[in-house]
């Protein structure tokens, strides 16, 4: 079966969005996706463009996405952030994660990026064994700090 590997486009915005909700379900975490479509549109599309997308199609139907923005470090400097994979999961198997993550490569080799970077959970061995067979570094040394939505409003500046 064969699959196009390609940047979104406006009329993609639904079934990313779709995907965005699957990836939620597996990593049991449903009520967490705040976003709708128009969020995701202005953020994708918009005049402030702030994220990048590509989606992996088989017969003009979205099966898969690679959800990625810049980033900076301040000694590598500019670095791709790779926020999210995710393949449809009746389309796992056939290798549309793997070209997704090489799509996504090629982009930071491209833009001559100081690192590219992304996350996973410590549960998720399938995909910890995906990382680990192009010989990345898993790096358990770094802690993830975060604020939610209700913290930074709450907050007294």
């Amino acid at each position: 079966m064969s699959y196009l590997i390609r940047e979104a486009q406006e009329s993609d915005v639904v079934s990313i969005l779709n995907l965005i909700k699957e990836l939620a379900v597996f990593e049991k975490a449903p009520n967490e996706v705040e976003i709708d479509e128009h969020i995701l549109s202005e953020d994708l599309f918009g005049t402030t463009k702030i994220i990048e997308c590509l989606v992996a199609e088989i017969d003009s139907e979205a099966v898969g996405i690679a959800v990625f923005y810049t980033k900076y470090s301040t000694w590598k400097g500019k670095c791709i952030y790779l926020e999210d994979i995710v393949v449809t999961e009746a389309k796992r198997g056939l290798g549309i994660g793997k070209a997704l993550f090489k799509a996504v490569m090629k982009v930071a080799k491209e833009r001559d990026s100081g690192r590219m970077e992304w996350q996973v959970l410590d549960w998720n061995t399938s995909a910890i064994d995906f990382y680990k067979s192009f010989g990345a570094i898993l790096d358990g040394e770094w802690i993830n700090g975060k604020f939610n939505k209700q913290q930074l409003k709450d907050f007294n500046y």
